[in-house]
C-alpha cells in the first residue's frame, strides 16, 4: 500500500483557508476590554488593605467567571498579583499581599 493513510485523499482541496502569521493580531482585545483595563488600572493605584467592589449589575451582562478570568489575564500582564472575592451580587478584587 504506500505511504498513504487510509480514509485521506490527497488530491482534495483544503477545508480552510490560509492565512500569513504576520497578518494575525497577536494581542487579547475581547469585547470587555475597556471595562477590564479600568479596573487594572484602578487596582494598580489602590491603597494597600483596601479591595476594588463592583457591583455585578453594572458590567453589562459579563457573568462573573468571565469577569474574574479576564481581571485576573489582565492583571497578569500587567505585573499585579491579584485576589477576588464574590458575594452577594458584588465582585471584590484587590492586591494580594507579598509572601
Amino acid at each position: 500500500m504506500g505511504n498513504e493513510q487510509k480514509g485521506r485523499n490527497p488530491q482534495s482541496a483544503p477545508k480552510y483557508r490560509q492565512v500569513q502569521v504576520a497578518q494575525l493580531k497577536r494581542g487579547r482585545r475581547g469585547k470587555h476590554h475597556e471595562l477590564v483595563q479600568g479596573i487594572v488600572q484602578e487596582l494598580a493605584s489602590l491603597r494597600p488593605g483596601s479591595a476594588l467592589e463592583i457591583p455585578l449589575s453594572d458590567v453589562g451582562g459579563v457573568g462573573l467567571a468571565n469577569l474574574r478570568s479576564a481581571v485576573h489575564r489582565a492583571a497578569t500582564s500587567a505585573g499585579l498579583n491579584l485576589e477576588t472575592l464574590a458575594d452577594d451580587g458584588k465582585f471584590f478584587v484587590w492586591k494580594a499581599s507579598s509572601k
